[in-house]
């Protein structure tokens, strides 16, 4: 009888050999062979894009600080702006191309933008007290408004307020609220105009786009009614500065960061069996000692099942909105997370920092609401 032949050795351990054909789009394969007809299969990772990898790098385009990054309504195009008073656009999806660059349309750091929800249009604002609206198609600016006394801190818009109008509202460090008419063709002067009394951090629009949330140096969110021009109520439980106000997709929860390291879901349907309309407090993100207008952002390919914000350990903390846990603490950057914002369409989340550079990756699919 004669012995079997030892079969040849080979580099490193093969788990498992792979069939001969490429394995699918959904997934990662890592291997420990250069050779593709002996790959070893080490691990397999489900991919829930359509992203090139699971986590990608958007870089080289500022040499300050990013302070907001934001997807476009269709998913497919990324702003930031920076404090090198830049405003950066990419492409979403291979091959994640940084396509533009605004260099210098303000003077002075640019501290929030927003995407135009009906034209292309991008609306920044800056430490310069000046709004700009910019034609992402042409890179020109098509209006600039002096909208403040003092610097502004941010900005958001809606369609939602009956007249086929899109209003954006403005907060500033003058202690006022400004609405306007968005879009090419609007007045120079403000719809209207809500005085707060300190200095705003924070501002967003209701669901039906009839009343702003603002968040103050009082550590309050006071709710205004556009049509009456007058406050109606405000939400209290922060023991600091609110840094940002962010509405859940069904428009029934505000999130809102705090500069004491606590985040707050406030209940704001018109009937809140929550006691001072709180419904969930979260912890695990810390918004350290920097004052930064960290912003916080919902899932939207859920329903609004996350939220996440960044922090000051250079990592982001993305929390289940139902139980109040914890489900991941991301890393990758080397400063302060300052922006997140979520993909309309994926579970794709983006990360801004202020270390000048952009993350985005896939998470696990959620189910929707």
């Amino acid at each position: 009888m004669s012995k079997r032949s030892t079969p040849p050795s080979s580099e490193g351990a093969l788990v498992k050999r792979s069939r001969p054909d490429s394995p699918p789009r959904n997934e990662m394969v890592i291997s420990t062979s250069g050779d593709d007809r002996q790959k070893g299969l080490v691990r397999s990772v489900k991919r829930t894009s359509n992203l090139e990898a699971p986590i990608i790098s958007l870089s080289g385009a500022h040499s300050g600080e990013i302070v907001s990054c934001r997807f476009d309504p269709t998913g497919q195009n990324i702003a930031a702006c920076s404090t090198d008073r830049s405003v950066s656009l990419w492409r979403t999806y291979p091959p994640n191309t940084n396509y533009g660059l605004l260099s210098s349309i303000h003077k002075a750091p640019i501290l929030d933008l927003q995407w135009s929800l009906c034209s292309p249009i991008l609306y920044t604002v800056g430490a310069d007290h000046i709004m700009n609206m910019m034609n992402v198609t042409t890179g020109q600016r098509v209006r600039k408004l002096r909208a403040h006394r003092g610097i502004i801190n941010t900005l958001d818009r809606t369609m939602a307020g009956g007249a086929g109008v899109e209003l954006v509202a403005t907060g500033s460090d003058d202690g006022t609220v400004r609405i306007w008419e968005g879009g090419e063709e609007g007045e120079r002067a403000s719809v209207a105009v809500f005085e707060i009394g300190c200095p705003v951090t924070s501002v967003c629009w209701s669901a039906d786009g009839q009343n702003v949330y603002v968040g103050a140096l009082d550590n309050e969110i006071h709710v205004y009614d556009l049509r009456k021009c007058e406050q109606v109520y405000s939400l209290t439980g922060h023991t600091d500065t609110p840094t940002s106000l962010a509405l859940s997709p069904n428009g029934s929860y505000l999130l809102s960061p705090s500069f004491s390291s606590q985040v707050i879901i406030h209940d704001v349907r018109p009937f809140s069996p929550a006691p001072l309309r709180i419904h969930r407090v979260l912890h695990g993100a810390p918004a350290g000692f920097e004052n930064a207008l960290l912003k916080g952002a919902w899932s939207k390919d859920d329903g609004g099942r996350r939220v996440a914000v960044g922090g000051a350990d250079r990592m982001v903390c993305i929390w289940d909105v139902e139980s109040g846990r914890v489900l991941y603490k991301l890393p990758g950057h080397k400063g302060t997370v300052t922006a997140v914002d979520f993909h309309p369409k994926e579970p794709i989340i983006l990360t801004g920092s202020k270390d000048g550079t952009m993350l985005m990756g896939e998470l696990e699919t959620g189910m929707a609401i």
